[in-house]
């Protein structure tokens, strides 16, 4: 009875319950990628400078994403050990907060918006079309951008409780409303007006806003496990600290991204502003790779947590090794697709002679990287779910700050730019040696005593 009343999470065997938790996600972030690269496509039909301005909108809305993803980390790790502790009332209670956090993350990005744009793309180029560009692309992906927020801590707390399915029909619905929308608000199709660079971004907050709403509406009718209740609420200062012990790491990481991106474009704009555009477009190349590894992440991380409270060891320890034989051939695809078809990626941003020159070692030589990261990212989630996310912080930092930043500024001192890619594969190999040596160090630690800690209480 009590194996009948237990999550799936503990008890379904390992493996089908690793790909049926995460290949919904994998699949709907694969749509999301090709939201963002056909986002990209469409922008590219405008001009170069267009893509340009996209380009160098990425830092802010990679802190946006960052905000929304590591608070919604924060969520699903502490969500998924009250639900394997059997603890229902701080299920609710840590759901409900995390709504109150999300709305709190927004008005951050609203201020910023209102604030913050136009001295944020003078710091990085003088170019009066691009100013304008990313003026009116970034103020409304900012102002508008509750919607994301919502749709990911809602898809954080259906994926807390094992129902990764819907987060494909959330996911996927946003990405095809974008993709959709696009055309026909850039370019002024079916009787629309003629938006350009507003089309595009109007485009993408209406496929998240959309995606929110359908994200709300499937968590209060069948995630029966989470009831969310603000009638009376009061933020709680113990749930909220809990969120955030996993959280911040998980969000100073990726903003650590965003500011690393911020870096390589001042780099790169030096040489060129095709150089930054390349970047651009290689950012939205590397999420078809990338994303279905953070699907599997999205996967793995509550069956971890929810063993971890359930003092499983030998389920959790299962999970991470089939985690990471998962991510390392996902990343040997994509290692392999960059390597033999650079041009025909390119070709898809109506990419010109410059930056084809430009473009096709970068990706060769940047996808190097691709071999050794699929480790260490699985190892990044593995620590964030076992609430030490201190470890994917300190890997995060030496990874794009001490050394991919660095390293990307003195190879560009030697004058040509493709010298500057080479800085991504020199800063995963430092990456997968810290991820190796915190990982046999949790172990010993944490993950060996699982089950005597159980049998001590």
């Amino acid at each position: 009875m009590e194996l009948q009343k237990e999550n799936k999470m503990g008890h379904m065997p390992v493996n089908k319950l690793l790909l049926s938790m995460s290949l919904p996600i994998m699949v709907s972030m694969l749509v999301q990628a090709s939201y963002n690269v056909v986002d990209s496509v469409f922008v590219a039909m405008i001009d170069e400078n267009a893509l340009t301005a996209v380009s160098l909108a990425f830092p802010i809305q990679s802190l946006m994403i960052a905000v929304a993803v590591g608070t919604g980390v924060g969520i699903n790790a502490v969500l998924s050990k009250s639900l394997g502790e059997k603890k229902y009332d701080k299920v609710n209670m840590t759901a409900a907060n995390g709504v109150f956090l999300a709305i709190i993350s927004y008005l951050v990005f609203l201020v910023t918006g209102l604030t913050a744009v136009v001295p944020f793309y003078r710091s990085q180029t003088a170019d009066a079309q691009i100013l304008q560009y990313g003026k009116i692309y970034l103020t409304i992906i900012c102002v508008s951008s509750l919607g994301i927020f919502v749709q990911i801590t809602f898809e954080r707390i259906l994926q807390s409780t094992g129902k990764t399915i819907f987060t494909m029909l959330t996911q996927g619905t946003g990405a095809i409303i974008n993709i959709i929308l696009d055309p026909i608000l850039i370019f002024g199709l079916l009787g629309m007006p003629k938006l350009g660079m507003a089309g595009s971004a109007v485009a993408t907050v209406m496929g998240q806003t959309i995606a929110g709403i359908l994200a709300v509406v499937i968590n209060h009718k069948a995630n029966q496990e989470v009831k969310i209740h603000f009638k009376g609420f009061r933020p709680n200062k113990d749930i909220i600290k809990q969120i955030y012990l996993v959280g911040i790491p998980s969000i100073v990481m990726q903003a650590m991204g965003s500011l690393m991106t911020y870096g390589i474009n001042l780099i790169l704009i030096s040489f060129t502003a095709t150089a930054t555009a390349v970047f651009g477009v290689y950012f939205k190349l590397q999420s078809f790779v990338f994303m279905p590894i953070f699907g599997l992440n999205n996967g793995m991380v509550p069956i971890i947590a929810y063993n971890y409270g359930a003092g499983k060891k030998d389920r959790l320890i299962k999970t991470i090794k089939l985690s990471i034989v998962y991510a390392v051939l996902l990343m040997i695809v994509g290692f392999i697709i960059f390597q033999t078809c650079p041009h025909m990626l390119l070709l898809l941003f109506n990419a010109s002679e410059t930056m084809l020159s430009i473009g096709k070692p970068a990706l060769r030589i940047i996808s190097i990287g691709f071999l050794v990261a699929g480790f260490s990212i699985i190892c990044s989630s593995v620590f964030q779910a076992l609430g030490n996310g201190i470890y994917s912080m300190i890997i995060s930092l030496i990874r794009q700050l001490i050394v991919l930043l660095p390293a990307a500024y003195l190879l560009s001192r030697l004058g040509n730019v493709n010298y500057v890619w080479w800085a991504f594969p020199i800063a995963e190999i430092v990456a997968i040696a810290l991820s190796a040596f915190f990982l046999i160090r949790i172990y010993r630690k944490v993950i060996r005593h699982i089950g005597e800690i159980k049998e001590e209480i």
